[in-house]
Protein backbone atom coordinates (compact mmCIF):
# COMPACT_ATOMS: atom_id res chain seq x y z
CA UNK A 1 0.00 0.00 0.00
CA UNK A 2 2.81 2.68 0.58
CA UNK A 3 4.09 1.47 -2.76
CA UNK A 4 1.08 2.28 -4.39
CA UNK A 5 0.08 5.43 -2.79
CA UNK A 6 4.22 6.05 -3.85
CA UNK A 7 3.64 4.92 -7.23
CA UNK A 8 1.25 2.62 -8.40
CA UNK A 9 4.08 1.75 -11.36
CA UNK A 10 6.54 1.10 -8.69
CA UNK A 11 3.91 -0.96 -6.47
CA UNK A 12 3.05 -2.87 -9.26
CA UNK A 13 6.86 -3.56 -10.52
CA UNK A 14 7.19 -4.78 -7.39
CA UNK A 15 4.48 -7.04 -6.94
CA UNK A 16 3.18 -7.92 -10.46
CA UNK A 17 6.50 -8.38 -12.47
CA UNK A 18 8.17 -9.56 -8.86
CA UNK A 19 11.23 -6.63 -9.81
CA UNK A 20 13.40 -5.59 -6.90
CA UNK A 21 17.07 -3.26 -7.31
CA UNK A 22 18.33 -2.06 -4.12
CA UNK A 23 20.50 1.34 -3.51
CA UNK A 24 21.67 3.07 -0.79
CA UNK A 25 18.44 4.68 0.63
CA UNK A 26 16.46 0.25 0.83
CA UNK A 27 19.75 -0.92 1.92
CA UNK A 28 19.92 1.66 5.08
CA UNK A 29 16.10 1.02 5.52
CA UNK A 30 15.74 -2.80 5.23
CA UNK A 31 18.76 -2.80 7.84
CA UNK A 32 16.90 -0.38 10.29
CA UNK A 33 13.85 -2.73 9.69
CA UNK A 34 15.86 -5.90 10.31
CA UNK A 35 17.24 -3.98 13.55
CA UNK A 36 13.95 -3.34 14.86
CA UNK A 37 11.58 -6.63 13.30
CA UNK A 38 14.26 -8.53 15.44
CA UNK A 39 14.87 -7.36 18.75
CA UNK A 40 13.38 -8.60 21.54
CA UNK A 41 10.05 -8.07 23.31
CA UNK A 42 10.40 -5.61 26.09
CA UNK A 43 8.55 -4.14 29.15
CA UNK A 44 8.95 -0.67 30.58
CA UNK A 45 6.60 1.08 32.23
CA UNK A 46 3.50 -0.61 31.66
CA UNK A 47 4.15 -0.35 28.28
CA UNK A 48 5.27 -4.20 26.51
CA UNK A 49 6.48 -4.01 23.04
CA UNK A 50 6.55 -6.59 20.37
CA UNK A 51 8.51 -6.86 17.44
CA UNK A 52 7.91 -7.80 13.74
CA UNK A 53 4.27 -8.90 14.56
CA UNK A 54 2.26 -10.38 12.12
CA UNK A 55 -0.86 -8.90 11.22
CA UNK A 56 -3.72 -9.12 8.91
CA UNK A 57 -7.13 -7.63 7.78
CA UNK A 58 -9.90 -9.37 6.48
CA UNK A 59 -11.70 -5.88 5.68
CA UNK A 60 -8.94 -4.32 3.95
CA UNK A 61 -7.89 -8.13 2.62
CA UNK A 62 -4.17 -7.37 3.53
CA UNK A 63 -1.30 -8.90 5.65
CA UNK A 64 1.96 -7.73 6.91
CA UNK A 65 4.35 -7.46 9.47
CA UNK A 66 4.38 -4.59 12.03
CA UNK A 67 7.85 -3.21 13.27
CA UNK A 68 6.66 -2.68 16.61
CA UNK A 69 3.57 -2.75 18.45
CA UNK A 70 3.46 -1.31 21.95
CA UNK A 71 0.82 -2.70 24.40
CA UNK A 72 -0.75 -0.12 26.54
CA UNK A 73 -2.09 -0.86 29.99
CA UNK A 74 -2.33 -4.35 31.40
CA UNK A 75 -3.96 -8.02 30.19
CA UNK A 76 -6.84 -7.62 28.12
CA UNK A 77 -7.51 -3.77 28.58
CA UNK A 78 -3.86 -3.22 27.15
CA UNK A 79 -4.40 -1.09 23.94
CA UNK A 80 -1.92 -1.68 20.43
CA UNK A 81 0.06 1.40 19.51
CA UNK A 82 1.90 0.27 16.54
CA UNK A 83 5.09 2.33 15.47
CA UNK A 84 6.85 2.16 12.44
CA UNK A 85 10.08 3.11 11.51
CA UNK A 86 11.38 5.17 8.37
CA UNK A 87 14.78 5.87 7.41
CA UNK A 88 14.97 9.44 6.68
CA UNK A 89 12.10 12.18 7.27
CA UNK A 90 8.61 12.68 6.97
CA UNK A 91 7.12 13.06 3.82
CA UNK A 92 4.95 15.26 1.44
CA UNK A 93 2.46 12.38 0.68
CA UNK A 94 0.96 10.17 2.90
CA UNK A 95 1.90 7.00 2.38
CA UNK A 96 3.50 6.44 5.41
CA UNK A 97 0.40 7.70 7.39
CA UNK A 98 -1.61 4.82 5.24
CA UNK A 99 1.26 1.57 6.04
CA UNK A 100 0.87 3.00 9.62
CA UNK A 101 -3.18 3.06 9.41
CA UNK A 102 -3.34 -0.24 7.81
CA UNK A 103 -1.59 -1.47 10.55
CA UNK A 104 -3.72 0.01 13.20
CA UNK A 105 -6.82 -1.58 11.05
CA UNK A 106 -5.01 -5.28 11.68
CA UNK A 107 -4.82 -4.78 15.02
CA UNK A 108 -8.31 -3.90 15.76
CA UNK A 109 -9.36 -6.91 13.85
CA UNK A 110 -6.97 -9.17 15.87
CA UNK A 111 -7.61 -7.31 19.36
CA UNK A 112 -11.41 -6.19 19.21
CA UNK A 113 -10.14 -2.94 20.25
CA UNK A 114 -9.97 0.87 19.03
CA UNK A 115 -6.72 2.02 18.09
CA UNK A 116 -6.81 5.66 17.98
CA UNK A 117 -3.38 6.53 16.96
CA UNK A 118 0.03 5.50 16.52
CA UNK A 119 3.73 6.86 15.37
CA UNK A 120 5.93 6.96 12.71
CA UNK A 121 9.81 7.20 14.03
CA UNK A 122 12.17 8.56 11.31
CA UNK A 123 15.81 7.99 11.83
CA UNK A 124 16.83 11.26 10.20
CA UNK A 125 15.21 13.38 12.82
CA UNK A 126 15.44 10.51 15.67
CA UNK A 127 11.55 11.69 16.41
CA UNK A 128 8.45 10.23 16.66
CA UNK A 129 5.45 11.94 14.99
CA UNK A 130 2.10 10.94 16.43
CA UNK A 131 -0.01 9.72 13.72
CA UNK A 132 -4.05 10.43 14.70
CA UNK A 133 -5.92 7.29 12.74
CA UNK A 134 -8.87 9.80 11.89
CA UNK A 135 -12.48 9.50 9.54
CA UNK A 136 -9.71 11.30 6.42
CA UNK A 137 -7.11 9.05 6.74
CA UNK A 138 -8.79 5.71 7.11
CA UNK A 139 -10.79 6.39 4.49
CA UNK A 140 -7.69 6.76 2.28
CA UNK A 141 -6.41 3.88 3.60
CA UNK A 142 -9.31 1.70 2.53
CA UNK A 143 -9.56 3.34 -1.15
CA UNK A 144 -5.70 2.41 -1.55
CA UNK A 145 -6.18 -1.05 -0.36
CA UNK A 146 -8.63 -1.50 -2.75
CA UNK A 147 -7.56 -0.23 -5.46
CA UNK A 148 -3.69 -1.91 -5.09
CA UNK A 149 -5.71 -4.98 -4.83
CA UNK A 150 -7.20 -4.35 -8.15
CA UNK A 151 -4.22 -3.73 -9.75
CA UNK A 152 -2.30 -6.42 -8.30
CA UNK A 153 -5.26 -9.04 -9.05
CA UNK A 154 -5.30 -7.56 -12.75
CA UNK A 155 -1.73 -7.76 -13.23
CA UNK A 156 -1.64 -4.73 -14.65
CA UNK A 157 1.19 -2.57 -14.52
CA UNK A 158 0.54 1.45 -15.38
CA UNK A 159 2.37 3.44 -17.99
CA UNK A 160 5.15 5.52 -16.45
CA UNK A 161 5.08 9.02 -15.62
CA UNK A 162 8.08 10.85 -15.14
CA UNK A 163 8.18 12.88 -11.79
CA UNK A 164 11.06 14.28 -9.55
CA UNK A 165 10.49 11.22 -7.15
CA UNK A 166 11.56 9.06 -9.61
CA UNK A 167 15.44 10.33 -9.04
CA UNK A 168 14.86 8.88 -5.70
CA UNK A 169 13.54 5.49 -6.30
CA UNK A 170 15.97 2.03 -6.66
CA UNK A 171 13.62 1.12 -9.48
CA UNK A 172 14.38 4.19 -11.94
CA UNK A 173 17.04 2.15 -14.19
CA UNK A 174 14.46 -0.39 -14.81
CA UNK A 175 11.45 1.75 -14.76
CA UNK A 176 13.08 3.70 -17.29
CA UNK A 177 10.58 6.48 -17.21
CA UNK A 178 12.62 9.37 -19.22
CA UNK A 179 12.33 6.61 -22.08
CA UNK A 180 9.12 5.04 -21.92
CA UNK A 181 6.96 7.92 -21.02
CA UNK A 182 7.21 9.12 -24.71
CA UNK A 183 8.70 6.45 -26.25
CA UNK A 184 9.53 6.42 -29.89
CA UNK A 185 7.01 6.46 -33.07
CA UNK A 186 7.31 2.47 -34.90
CA UNK A 187 5.92 4.45 -38.04
CA UNK A 188 9.36 7.00 -37.74
CA UNK A 189 11.47 4.16 -36.92
CA UNK A 190 9.96 2.09 -39.91
CA UNK A 191 10.02 5.16 -42.18
CA UNK A 192 13.66 5.75 -41.38
CA UNK A 193 15.11 1.69 -41.91
CA UNK A 194 13.12 2.08 -45.50
CA UNK A 195 14.69 5.53 -46.20
CA UNK A 196 18.15 4.18 -45.50
CA UNK A 197 17.84 0.70 -47.42
CA UNK A 198 16.50 2.81 -50.35
CA UNK A 199 19.49 5.03 -50.13
CA UNK A 200 22.18 2.36 -50.00
CA UNK A 201 20.33 0.70 -53.35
Amino acid sequence: MQHYLFCPRQCALIHVEQVWAEDGATAEGRIMHDRVDNGPPDRRAGVRTVRGMAIRSMALGVAGKADAVEFHGKGADAVPYPVEYKRGRPKAHRADEVQLCAQAICLEEMFGVSVPEGALFYGETRRRFVVDFDAELRSLTAGTAQSARAMIAAAITPSPHYQLSCKHCSLQDLCVPRSLEKPPSVSAWLARQLNASLGQD
